[in-house]
C-alpha cells in the first residue's frame, strides 16, 4: 500500500515514464537517510507523504498492536550531492 501511495506521488509530479526507475529501497529515502549517503534535499523540494507500520509485540512475539506512522520520503530527483563545504559546516555541528 506504501509503495503505491508512493508511485502515485512520482507519476504526478514527474510522469508515468519515471516508475520505471522508481526503486523503493534505494532512491526514496528520507532527508537523514539522504544526508547519509552524501546527498543533500534540493532547497524547496516538497516530501512525498508516505506510512509505515509499527508492530507491538509481546515476549513470545505475538503481535499486540500495529501503529501507524507518517513517513515524509524524497525521491532522488530532488537531491544533489552535498558539496565539500556543506559537508564541513554539518561535521562542525556536531561538536
Amino acid at each position: 500500500m506504501t509503495r503505491s501511495l508512493v508511485e502515485e506521488e512520482i507519476e504526478k509530479r514527474w510522469g508515468k515514464s519515471e516508475l520505471k526507475n522508481y526503486d523503493p529501497y534505494h532512491n526514496a529515502r528520507t532527508f537523514q537517510s539522504w544526508l547519509k549517503c552524501g546527498y543533500k534535499v534540493r532547497r524547496g523540494e516538497k516530501a512525498i507523504r508516505s506510512i509505515t507500520y509499527v508492530e507491538t509485540r509481546d515476549a513470545d512475539g505475538n503481535v499486540l498492536k500495529c501503529i501507524k506512522r507518517p513517513c515524509f520520503l524524497f525521491y532522488v530527483r530532488q537531491v544533489e550531492p552535498v558539496s565539500k563545504s556543506y559537508a564541513k559546516q554539518n561535521d562542525n555541528d556536531d561538536d
